[in-house]
């Protein structure tokens, strides 16, 4: 198998797999629905971070705005889902073709490991830890996993949209 190929095949399936690993992890919010939003509650509500930190005046209590914030996370979440499957399979179905076809088959790819960055880099990382100041929490601090996805999805983000194959 010619190694251009097997750059092709291995950025296909490694945007599968973040697709598989997307709809796994709607899947879960779904069908465990309490599990995560008291998470997504007790980050919001800050009731877990240092008791004599000022950030607290941040805190949200309402939980109408729990299931907002949450059902807002579980939908970007689709998205990766979607898009990151969908891209993968895109490049399957281009991956013999010339360079520009399959270059521009990786856009959904693109934009769906784009939009995990948001929800894990921005979501979880920005607003979670460091404006509700879930990092100061032992019980409710997704940091830790969001930074490694976040570190998962920058090198597939760059891997994918590199033009290394010719």
């Amino acid at each position: 198998m010619p190694i251009r190929l097997i750059i092709r095949l291995s950025k296909a399936v490694l945007s599968l797999s973040m697709g598989l690993f997307a709809v796994i992890v709607v899947f879960g919010n779904l069908t465990d629905y309490k599990t995560n939003y008291r998470f997504v509650s007790h980050v919001l509500s800050m009731d877990t971070t240092f008791s004599d930190s000022n950030t607290r005046k941040r805190a949200i209590t309402s939980p109408r705005w729990y299931h907002i914030f949450y059902g807002l996370v579980i939908a970007f979440e689709a998205l990766v889902a979607v898009l990151c499957s969908l891209g993968g399979f895109a490049m399957l179905f281009a991956a013999k073709k010339d360079s520009q076809t399959f270059h521009e088959s990786k856009r959904l790819s693109i934009a769906g490991l784009f939009s995990g960055l948001m929800v894990w880099f921005t979501g979880f990382q920005v607003i979670a830890s460091e404006w509700f100041g879930s990092w100061m929490s032992n019980d409710w601090n997704g940091l830790p996993s969001a930074a490694r996805l976040t570190q998962i999805m920058s090198a597939l983000l760059v891997f994918i949209s590199m033009k290394n194959d010719d």
